[in-house]
């Protein structure tokens, strides 16, 4: 049963990497068309959170009480694991090239697996420590960073709190559901986390201007709203309601790395509906994304940092009388 449940949620999970990945590919002609980031990611935000209503309407219907219940969870999700990343990164790569921002915010499995590592005080095994280099190299092979002589310290701190962020999703993601469907949780967050990011926009704090020309998609004039919609319903709705629910299956931090297939999606949609160049390098850092996840995915005995953390509240509600599984003190 465990298996099936891990395969189902390994299945899951590459859908949201490759949903999650057709957003670059759709929101860019709209980028180019005129509309700042902030904007389009606030708008494709809030069609998330209209697509996933309904669904969200008949799972909660007499039950939403949940919702209150899980409001610190739903917060996070919106405030951090939304318009807090998606900020912090844009914010990002407007001083560091973008290959770079996109290396450092998905380096955040890796800041999972060294967070379990000082909440269990277990190093983690062998071949997460090996999945966790090849997964990197991959991912290195993959964005071709830009040069050091780019960079600057404000960017790179943006960029690390944009990968903070991302790991902030996916344990918010993994922490027991208290009644709250994944998708109500997805659909929650994106609705407070697009009108956060339409109040940041409105400030002035970021760019935040929209076109309603014409955009060119498929090579083809097409009406703004269509990659719009498209970027909102998949990219988002969709993307975001599986990556939620394959983390509450698979865990934080196996989920984590085969969200790294999500760059590896977009750069595959680059090619395919941008004609952007596929090189040999990117194809081979896909290879290796996917040989660490196999690695980690291998490694069977780690207690998840969710359970972790619930066992040290369990032992603090006990007085202290357990200590969990490899901790001390």
């Amino acid at each position: 049963m465990q298996r099936s449940s891990t395969s189902a949620g390994l299945v899951i999970a590459v859908i949201a990497a490759a949903t999650f990945g057709t957003s670059g590919a759709l929101v860019k002609p709209l980028l180019e068309a005129g509309w700042s980031p902030a904007a389009a990611v606030t708008v494709r935000a809030l069609v998330g959170a209209v697509v996933l209503a309904p669904v969200t309407i008949l799972l909660l219907r007499g039950r939403w009480s949940a919702l209150w219940r899980s409001r610190g969870r739903v917060l996070a999700m919106a405030l951090i694991g939304v318009a807090g990343t998606q900020l912090l990164y844009f914010a990002a790569i407007q001083r560091i090239p973008v290959g770079t921002g996109i290396l450092i915010e998905y380096m955040a499995p890796l800041l999972l697996v060294a967070l379990a590592w000082a909440r269990t005080r277990r190093m983690p095994k062998v071949v997460v420590l090996v999945g966790s280099v090849v997964a990197l190299a991959g991912l290195v092979m993959v964005v071709s960073p830009g040069g050091a002589a780019s960079l600057d310290v404000l960017g790179l701190t943006l960029a690390v709190a944009a990968m903070v962020g991302c790991a902030v999703f996916y344990l918010v993601a993994a922490r027991p559901d208290d009644g709250l469907p994944p998708v109500a949780l997805a659909a929650a967050g994106l609705l407070i986390g697009g009108l956060a990011l339409g109040a940041v926009g409105l400030t002035g704090l970021v760019p935040f201007t929209a076109s309603v020309a014409d955009v060119v998609l498929f090579g083809n004039a097409t009406p703004w709203w269509i990659p719009l919609l498209l970027v909102g319903i998949v990219s988002t709705g969709v993307a975001y309601a599986a990556s939620i629910t394959a983390t509450a299956i698979l865990g934080s931090r196996l989920a984590s790395f085969v969200g790294l297939l999500e760059v590896v999606a977009a750069t595959f949609y680059a090619w395919l509906l941008l004609g952007e160049q596929l090189t040999l390098p990117q194809l081979l850092g896909g290879v290796l994304i996917l040989v660490g996840i196999g690695f980690v995915r291998s490694e069977k005995t780690d207690v998840p940092i969710e359970t972790a953390s619930l066992a040290v509240d369990e032992s603090a509600a006990a007085g202290g009388s357990m200590t969990p599984p490899g901790r001390t003190g």
